[in-house]
Parts: structure tokens; C-alpha cells; sequence
């Protein structure tokens, strides 16, 4: 698929080993509406490179690709879902660059909506919403055999926790795994408990896409909170 209108979105690599066995694509967030073009500077975009290092440095060994996509526009645009239309277009070109490959979404925010809606395309496997934006009839039917890891913040007030917690329990029996995660004391901005936001999307994309047990790829109390949450212990509190 081809984005509509706007700016071209923009696709860069965070990593690209020369043996390439997965790849992760790292969305961020945005706003309700609004067509003004994505800068790279803005906070939004920058506010998920710390997941896309996270997710190069443990994927190093597994021969993790980590894309990060900006969007054309800012806002999500009603029924116009705006960046979904990019999200299908940067996994159009990963597939022809990394044809059969296992992929995993992460997104933040409107990112993690936009990961939901996307997460449908051939050849995804897992989901990483963070704080991600919910809302009643957002499907879940194309999540159907991927791996699903909603995070949300308990003292989140731009996103509703409550309405990630409920697409989770939507999510059984449609989803091959799903999580929930409550990280207590933290707002939207992730910036109150930033290493456990990480090592949350970074041991759940491992552990999904290279059958890496997060044991080995982030540190014991996170993968015990994984460990958890891929259990299916529903909500769990980190």
C-alpha cells in the first residue's frame, strides 16, 4: 500500500545485522488529528529511539532488524486512520527487503493503536503496545496467532488503562498469547520507570519472534514479569 497524501513517511534502521533472522518496527505516537507533517525532532518520534536501542543492543545475537518509521502526519485523522497507511507501507518494504521473516510491532501511544490496526499484515508475528491508545470497536480479529503484550501506566491520563486492560481480556481466544502489564506510578510519558518500559518490549519482541527466553535478554525481575504475563496471569503488576 502507498500512504494517500503528505510527506513521505520516512524508514530508517536502527539495526541491520548481515545475518538477518527477524526484524522489529518501532512506531510512535501522535495525535487525534492533525495534518501537519512529522519532523524528526519532535518528541513523539524521539521519545521511542531509547526502545529501538534497546531493542539493536539485546537483538544483536539474534539477529534482530529494528526499523523505526515516522509518519507523514501527525494526527490519526478518524476514519482516515492516517498512520496505518504508512505502518502497511514500511511492513510492505520490509517484507521485500526481509522476505519471510518473522515481525513485531512496537508502539507507543497512537503508535500502539496504529500497531493494533496493522498488526494484521503477513508476516507479523507480535504486538507491543505501550500506553497505546484504545477505543471501543477497535478490532481485534486480525491479531488472530500473534503474540500480544499491552503496557499501560497506572496514572496514564491521556490514554485509558482501563480500556487497554479490556482489548486484552477482548484479545483471549483470538490472540495466540496475550499480556497486560500496570506499571505502577507511571504516566504516558514512560519516564518515571524508563528501564522496565524497555526491557518489557524488548524481552516480549525477543522472546516471540527468536524464541529467546527473556531470562536471557533482560534483567531477572522484568523477565519474571514477562514470564507472568506470557503465562496469561492477567492483569500483571510491574
Amino acid at each position: 500500500m502507498t500512504p494517500s497524501s503528505g510527506d513521505e513517511p520516512a524508514l530508517g534502521y536502527d539495526a541491520r545485522p548481515r545475518e538477518a533472522r527477524a526484524v522489529a518496527l518501532v512506531l510512535h505516537g501522535g495525535r487525534s488529528r492533525s495534518v501537519a507533517p512529522v519532523r524528526a525532532r519532535q518528541l513523539a518520534v524521539l521519545r521511542m529511539r531509547p526502545f529501538a536501542r534497546s531493542l539493536a543492543h539485546a537483538g544483536r545475537a539474534h539477529g534482530l532488524v529494528v526499523a523505526r518509521l515516522r509518519f507523514r502526519v501527525r494526527g490519526w485523522n478518524g476514519t482516515e486512520r492516517s498512520p496505518v497507511a504508512d505502518a502497511e507501507w514500511a511492513l510492505d518494504r520490509l517484507g521485500e527487503t526481509y522476505p519471510g521473516l518473522p515481525v513485531g510491532i512496537v508502539g507507543h501511544s497512537m503508535g500502539g493503536r496504529t500497531a493494533v490496526y496493522a498488526g494484521g499484515h503477513e508476516g507479523v508475528r507480535s504486538v507491543v503496545g505501550l500506553a497505546p491508545w484504545i477505543e471501543p470497536g477497535d478490532p481485534s480479529r486480525q491479531l488472530a496467532g500473534r503474540g500480544v503484550l499491552l503496557v499501560h501506566g497506572d496514572a496514564d491520563r491521556m490514554t485509558s488503562a482501563p480500556a487497554s486492560l479490556q482489548y486484552a481480556q477482548q484479545l483471549a481466544g483470538v490472540a495466540e498469547s496475550v499480556g497486560y502489564v500496570s506499571v505502577q506510578g507511571d504516566g504516558h510519558p514512560m519516564l518515571r520507570r524508563p528501564a522496565l518500559w524497555h526491557e518489557l518490549a524488548t524481552g516480549f519482541t525477543l522472546a516471540a519472534l527468536c524464541d529467546a527466553s527473556p531470562e536471557r535478554t533482560v534483567g531477572a525481575r522484568t523477565a519474571n514479569i514477562l514470564s507472568r504475563a506470557l503465562a496469561g496471569e492477567r492483569p500483571v503488576v510491574g
